[in-house]
């Protein structure tokens, strides 16, 4: 190799480590402005509102009496994202297993292509199947007077954050080396038990990246949960009652605001509240691959 080349080769390498630098550098920047645009439009909000009605209130109704409390959407997205993830992770990751591992090489050819194309689906059609297939369903399963509720939410959410959830485990799955299946295989192991005990643990992090992404999708999701969860602000404990999220109630109130208004700002109170939730969310999932791939 000539001098010209290993210097090429140089050049090469510093400007695509600078390149990745700079898109982090940027990354952070646009974090920080769009935390700092929510915070400032969300300022008035926590300077003319009590703290302690807002976070302790159980009423949120803006218009009529005034009202900011935010348990109650605090309450629906927890019950929508809660259900979501008991559904979505056991199916999602045994799919994802049975696809790796389990599935002939014809079946799994078909079914991958076909689990990507689902991700594909607008979320406003997800919620027309909601409404349509699945509220009635609920509804007379549960006898219940209505079936736009948490359970139909978290039953459409799951869906949704499913085709994430098994194309990332199943990536994860076929990055094991083959030498640990063969390795167990030799020692005695059957194919099930080398897939519990050698692939699952050595595919975690990245089934655990896949659950955390799946989990960022059920708790962004917005207009899904708008149409199938009845949109009712109150504090309830049961999946077969109408709630609204957080994201719901900002999609379905922002188009209705006086802009600089308390309400307006309120909306974006709500709106950094959920960002930071997120945030965490992503930094605990973070640390948790982290120490899981350092084991």
């Amino acid at each position: 190799m000539s001098q010209f080349e290993i210097k090429l080769r140089k050049i090469k390498s510093f400007l695509i480590r600078k390149f990745v630098f700079l898109n982090g550098i940027i990354s952070i920047i646009v974090l920080a402005l769009i935390m700092a645009f929510l915070f400032a439009n969300s300022i008035k909000f926590f300077s003319t509102y009590p703290i302690l009605d807002f976070f302790g209130g159980e009423k949120w109704s803006p218009t009529v009496l005034e009202k900011f409390g935010f348990l109650p959407l605090l309450t629906g997205s927890a019950l929508v994202t809660f259900g979501a993830i008991v559904i979505a992770v056991p199916l999602g990751i045994g799919s994802a297993i049975y696809i790796g591992e389990l599935a002939p090489k014809v079946l799994r050819e078909i079914l991958k292509p076909i689990i990507e194309v689902l991700a594909t689906i607008p979320s406003v059609v997800i919620g027309f199947i909601g409404i349509k297939l699945l509220s009635p369903i609920i509804m007379n399963l549960f006898n219940i007077s209505i079936g736009l509720t948490a359970l139909t939410g978290s039953v459409m959410l799951a869906f949704m954050s499913l085709p994430t959830i098994i194309s990332i485990s199943e990536d994860a799955v076929n990055a094991v080396p083959d030498r640990y299946r063969y390795a167990s295989i030799a020692l005695g192991a059957t194919k099930w038990e080398t897939t519990v005990h050698t692939v699952i643990p050595s595919a975690s992090s990245g089934m655990v990246a896949a659950v955390m992404l799946g989990l960022g999708r059920i708790v962004g999701e917005t207009m899904t949960v708008l149409m199938v969860t009845g949109n009712s602000p109150r504090i309830v404990f049961s999946w077969l009652q109408p709630v609204r999220t957080i994201t719901a109630t900002i999609a379905a109130e922002m188009g209705e605001t006086v802009q600089g208004g308390l309400h307006y700002s309120a909306l974006f109170a709500i709106g950094l509240i959920l960002f930071i939730i997120t945030f965490i969310i992503n930094f605990i999932s973070d640390r948790f691959i982290s120490r899981i791939r350092e084991s």
